[in-house]
C-alpha cells in the first residue's frame, strides 16, 4: 500500500545467554524496516550457528529454532531488498569463515560503490555467492589481513562509499560500526541481566530496546567502530567527516513512531511537522483526518495548532496482508477500500483537511480522496507533511526512479489536479528542519531538494 518501501534493519546482543531469544524479539520491533526476509546468527563455542529464511520474522522463527541458536552472542538482520534480489543467499547475517575465523555481517543501507568494488574483486579471483552489495564487505576483510581484525575492518570500511550501518558477529565479540556521514540511524544500549550484569545491545532503532527492556544509551557515532568482547569494551573512529548526513525521511515516515532516531522522539518531531503545516498553510475546515497510520501524528499536530478538531475519518484494516488476492478482474478496483475505508458518518458534507505524510506517485494519494469524496465530503484540503519529493534515493531505501516522481514531472497545481483535491499544500524545506530542531548540514535531504552528498555510481 505505502509508495515508500522500507530498508533493512539490525539488531546484535552480547553477553546475554538469551542472546538468540533478544535478537529475535529486537527483529520484531523492527519488521516495519524489512519484511522480505531475516536471519539470526548467534556464537557458541568458538563457533556460528545460523538461521534465516524469506518472510517475516513470526513466520520463519520456531521455538526449536531459538533454542537451536545457543550462545552468550548474535547478530539478527530483516531484509527489504535495495540492492541485490530477493533470493535466499541475500538473506542476511552473511557468514564466511577468514584468517580472523568465523564471522558475520549483518548491514542496513546501501554501498553506493559496490558494483565497482565487485568487480574489480571478480578481476582479483574473488567469488561471490550472491548479488547484494554486504559481500564486498567479506571479500574485502579476506583480502586484508591487517595483523588483527580491528585493522582489516578500518582498512575495508575506508573503501566503502555511501550508506552503512554494521553489526558484526566474530568469534570473539561483537561489532557495531556506522559510515562517516550518518545516513542510517545505530544505536547502543545496555540490558540488566538476573545475575545483576548487563549485556550490550545494538539496534537501529530504539523500539527494539523498548521491547526487551534494554536502556538507550548513545548512538553508534558517524565513523565509529565500536566493539565488545568478554574483556571488555572499546571503540575508534576509523574515519571523520564533519558533514553529516543523516537521512531526514527517518523522521519523515521510515522509523516507528516510539523511537528516537538522531536523538529526536520520532513521534513527537511528527507532530511539530503537522504544526509547522498548519503554520504555513492554514485552511478554514470543519475537521482534521490522516491518512493511517503514517499520518496520524502530523495530523495531531495540525489539528493543535490549527484548533480543527481531529477525527479518525479513515479506518485501515491491520489485517490485510503484502499479498492481498484479487480473485477477480471485476473487483481489482477495490485495492485501497480493502485497506482503507472512509467513515461517511465523520465526513458526509464536510470542509476536511487529510495530512499525509508524502506524495510519490500520486496515485494512491488520488485513489483515497476518491474515496473520501465518495463517502459525502464536500471540500478536501489534502496537505502533505513534508517537501515535495522530486528525487531517487541511493543510500538505502527502494524509491522509485525521478521520472515516476509525480512532483519532478508536474507543477503544485498539476499535482492537485491529478490527485483531485480541491486545495494542497506541501510542507516547507525550512518547516521540516525546524520539526526536527535541524542544520540543514546534518541531514540528507536529497529526495527533497536534489543536493546529494556523495558522488553517485550508476545512476
Amino acid at each position: 500500500m505505502k509508495h515508500w518501501r522500507e530498508e533493512c534493519a539490525v539488531f546484535g546482543a552480547w553477553g546475554d545467554p538469551e542472546s538468540s531469544q533478544m535478537t529475535y524479539l529486537g527483529l520484531y520491533a523492527q519488521q516495519h524496516r524489512g519484511q522480505e526476509s531475516t536471519g539470526i546468527v548467534s556464537l557458541f563455542e568458538g563457533q556460528h550457528i545460523t538461521h534465516k529464511g524469506l518472510g517475516l520474522v513470526g513466520k520463519v522463527y520456531k521455538e526449536d529454532d531459538l533454542k537451536r541458536l545457543k550462545g552468550d552472542g548474535s547478530i539478527g538482520h530483516v531484509r527489504y531488498s535495495t540492492m541485490g534480489d530477493n533470493y535466499l543467499e541475500n538473506a542476511q547475517p552473511l557468514t564466511a569463515t577468514l584468517t580472523y575465523g568465523p564471522i558475520a555481517i549483518a548491514h542496513n543501507g546501501n554501498i553506493i560503490n559496490a558494483n565497482a568494488l565487485r568487480e574489480e574483486l571478480i578481476s582479483d579471483g574473488a567469488i561471490f555467492q550472491g548479488t547484494n552489495d554486504t559481500e564486498v564487505l567479506l571479500h574485502l576483510l579476506a583480502r586484508n589481513p591487517k595483523g588483527n581484525f580491528r585493522e582489516s575492518l578500518k582498512h575495508s570500511l575506508s573503501r566503502l562509499e555511501g550508506a552503512f550501518s554494521i553489526v558484526i558477529l566474530t568469534s570473539k565479540g561483537l561489532v557495531a560500526a556506522r559510515d562517516p556521514l550518518g545516513f542510517r540511524p545505530l544505536v547502543l544500549g545496555r540490558r540488566s541481566l538476573d545475575n545483576g550484569k548487563k549485556s550490550i545491545v545494538v539496534a537501529s532503532e530504539t523500539c527494539a530496546f523498548d521491547l526487551i527492556g534494554a536502556e538507550y544509551e548513545r548512538e553508534i557515532n558517524p565513523g565509529e567502530i565500536y566493539w565488545v568482547t568478554d574483556e571488555g569494551e572499546g571503540s575508534e573512529l576509523f574515519s571523520e567527516n564533519p558533514k553529516k548526513a543523516q537521512c531526514i525521511f527517518e523522521h519523515v515516515y521510515f522509523s516507528r513512531p516510539d523511537s528516537v532516531v538522531f536523538g529526536k522522539n520520532v513521534y513527537e518531531t511528527r507532530k511539530q511537522m503537522g504544526r509547522c503545516l498548519a503554520k504555513e498553510a492554514s485552511v478554514n475546515a470543519d475537521l482534521v483526518i490522516p491518512v493511517p497510520d503514517s499520518g496520524v501524528p502530523a495530523a495531531i499536530g495540525y489539528s493543535q495548532e490549527s484548533g480543527l478538531p481531529f477525527e479518525f475519518g479513515i479506518i485501515r484494516n491491520h489485517y490485510v496482508g503484502r499479498t492481498f488476492i484479487q480473485p477477480s478482474q471485476s473487483i481489482r478496483s477495490f485495492g485501497v477500500k480493502v485497506k482503507l475505508n472512509p467513515q461517511a458518518e465523520v465526513l458526509k458534507g464536510k470542509s476536511v483537511v487529510v495530512i499525509d505524510d508524502s506524495i510519490v506517485r500520486g496515485t494512491t494519494s488520488k485513489k483515497i480522496i476518491q474515496l473520501i469524496r465518495n463517502a459525502g465530503a464536500k471540500e478536501i484540503h489534502f496537505k502533505v507533511a513534508s517537501p515535495p519529493t522530486t528525487g531517487s534515493c541511493y543510500y538505502g531505501v527502494d524509491t522509485p526512479r525521478r521520472k515516476q516522481l509525480i512532483a519532478s514531472e508536474k507543477s503544485l497545481d498539476g499535482i492537485r489536479e491529478f490527485i483531485g483535491a480541491d486545495t494542497l499544500s506541501y510542507l516547507s524545506m525550512d518547516g521540516m528542519l525546524e520539526a526536527v530542531s535541524g542544520d540543514k548540514n546534518k541531514f540528507c535531504a536529497a529526495c527533497f531538494d536534489g543536493e546529494y552528498p556523495t558522488k553517485l555510481y550508476n545512476k
